[in-house]
């Protein structure tokens, strides 16, 4: 029998705290064979990040490290290494793609020079050879004009385009393994696949393994021959993909699989790994005859907001005396938005999507056109009362932990807002309202006096949308206000927001480039490209009969 690539042999990996070290990957045991794509999924925290660390020899010194067990690379054991046998092999043998590519370049190195450093270190080529490789690498990876990528730095280029400098870099010296740890998180759903379609044709050219980390089950479905399930530290289930993904047989796998968004079936509410695992399971649909219902009252009424052939330009110019040009980020926008109606935004990074959603909120301000609320064209209002709209339409932002002040506590965040705006007359009855709206999203008193730091990504995003909501708005805008959420805190967080909708009478423009998602949320939707609206209908009918390329390409991209 033919040896496998790696072999992963009863290996515990433990973690420092308070002077004990404490289990966090227990007993995990698995093999990549040569040619081969495996797929380890599972939520934040189940330990497939520190085991690819781990695999990498990046374990942390004295906070984490292997305490049982062995990582065996063609027969050797590789967690025994001294660090600079880890060096050698580190890029070379066994490289690694991680989740973001704007952290993990060097923002201050032009991308070419970067990807240049690791043959510099592992090979013996020239600076003129090097600059070719280097070029023939970003041919490779399909990035537009290699020659001028390479003399850019990471801030100059696309989101997709770093990820395709990272994999050049991981691909420079034809490593037998690849880990490509979520190496598409937080990417449009087009690039996503371009870099899924990439990676797997780089594998079948070079016949290198890889090991592909995700939360997402579907995305894993589009690349892996092999699956491995992990779930709080443990691998609960692994197998083929077809197996895994036709017939699981845990109850967590299960899980997973349904707490996407189904395209096809529109459910109530979506399942999650809690409704699962305490067999609370509600399968309740949503026929299209209730849709058709709800929508004819919904647009029978007068619209909340109407946003009249918008424009936003912006300028720039080549040094002081240079010529400037403009650019359009949105450009002829129109269209009306009903009281109770949740309207999705859709389309790639740089279609305008956000720029719109500020332009609604007065954030920064459209260079023509009308934004109508409630009749009141918001361009002629007064600071006051811009300040007093400020109460009324608010935004849930896609990164909870930059918008939240670390310094002060949940309380703090949540009553400051009723402060400003001077709702409520005493401290008490704000933190009255401050633990009510704790609760109302599934937190509770314990948090109130917790800082930001101490929750995980759900737990925060659950706290902005408590803050949101603090001031009783109409409108809110939820800008990517799940896209980097692990898939069974995203259906939470779905689920929370239809509620808090239902209970309270929102209206929501939803923003996001999960085309799953929005086909979920939504009543409407509208897709956006190049600034302008490419197609907008209901949102079932938009996605059974497209009538635009660039939306049929949008759809054709959605991880099935």
């Amino acid at each position: 029998m033919k040896q496998p690539l790696l072999h992963i042999d009863n290996v515990t990996l433990s973690a420092r705290v308070a002077g004990q070290w404490q289990p966090i990957v227990i007993n995990s045991s698995f093999t990549l064979n040569q040619n081969e794509i495996l797929g380890i999924v599972g939520e934040s925290g189940s330990g497939k990040s520190v085991t690819s660390l781990a695999i990498m020899g990046l374990l942390p010194k004295g906070i984490l490290q292997v305490t049982e067990g062995r990582i065996l690379f063609e027969g050797n054991n590789i967690s025994r290494l001294s660090p600079k046998e880890m060096r050698l092999l580190r890029g070379n043998a066994i490289a690694m793609v991680f989740q973001e590519p704007m952290s993990s370049l060097n923002p201050s190195m032009r991308c070419g020079y970067q990807v240049g450093e690791i043959l510099k270190q592992h090979t013996a080529l020239s600076a003129t050879e090097i600059k070719q490789q280097v070029l023939e690498l970003f041919e490779k990876v399909k990035l537009p004009d290699p020659d001028a990528i390479y003399n850019r730095y990471p801030h100059e280029i696309s989101g997709g385009q770093k990820q395709r400098v990272m994999i050049a870099m991981a691909i420079a010296c034809k490593p037998k393994i690849l880990i490509a740890d979520e190496p598409t998180t937080a990417l449009d759903v087009t690039v996503q696949k371009e870099i899924i379609l990439l990676l797997k044709s780089l594998q079948q050219e070079t016949g290198m393994s890889i090991i592909f980390i995700s939360h997402d089950l579907s995305l894993v479905s589009g690349i892996a021959n092999r699956v491995l399930v992990m779930y709080k530290g443990e691998i609960v289930e692994q197998g083929d993909a077809d197996s895994i993904f036709n017939y699981p047989q845990h109850t967590y796998t299960k899980a997973l699989i349904n707490s996407r968004p189904s395209l096809e079936v529109r459910l109530r509410r979506l399942p999650t790994i809690q409704d699962y695992l305490t067999n609370a399971v509600s399968d309740i649909e949503i026929t299209p005859q209730m849709r058709a219902e709800k929508h004819k009252a919904l647009y029978a009424q007068a619209p909340l907001l109407e946003v009249i052939n918008v424009e936003k330009e912006y300028f720039s110019s080549a040094g002081i005396l240079g010529k400037k040009t403009g650019f359009k980020a949105v450009n002829d926008v129109s269209f009306k938005l009903y009281e109770g109606e949740t309207l999705g935004l859709v389309g790639e990074s740089g279609c305008g999507k956000s720029t719109l959603g500020n332009a609604i909120l007065q954030l920064d301000k459209p260079t023509a056109g009308k934004i109508l609320y409630r009749g009141a064209d918001l361009a002629s209002l007064s600071k006051k009362e811009i300040r007093q709209l400020r109460k009324e339409i608010q935004i849930i932002f896609q990164d909870p932990y930059s918008s939240l002040n670390p310094r002060l506590t949940v309380g703090e965040a949540i009553t400051e807002p009723m402060k400003v705006h001077k709702l409520y007359k005493t401290a008490a009855e704000r933190r009255e309202k401050a633990l009510e709206l704790l609760e109302r999203v599934g937190l509770g008193e314990a948090y109130f006096n917790r800082y930001p730091h101490e929750f995980s990504g759900g737990q925060r995003q659950r706290i902005g949308i408590a803050r949101t909501i603090a001031l009783q708005p109409k409108l809110i805008v939820c800008d990517e206000s799940v896209s980097a959420l692990d898939i069974s805190v995203q259906a939470q967080v779905l689920n929370l927001l239809n509620e808090l909708k239902e209970d309270f009478g929102f209206t929501y423009i939803f923003i996001s480039h999960d085309l799953a998602v929005v086909k979920y949320m939504s009543d409407q939707v509208l897709v956006m490209n190049k600034g302008r609206i490419e197609e907008k209908n209901e949102a079932d009918a938009l996605y059974e009969h497209p009538q635009k390329p660039y939306t049929q390409k949008l759809i054709d991209a959605i991880p099935k």
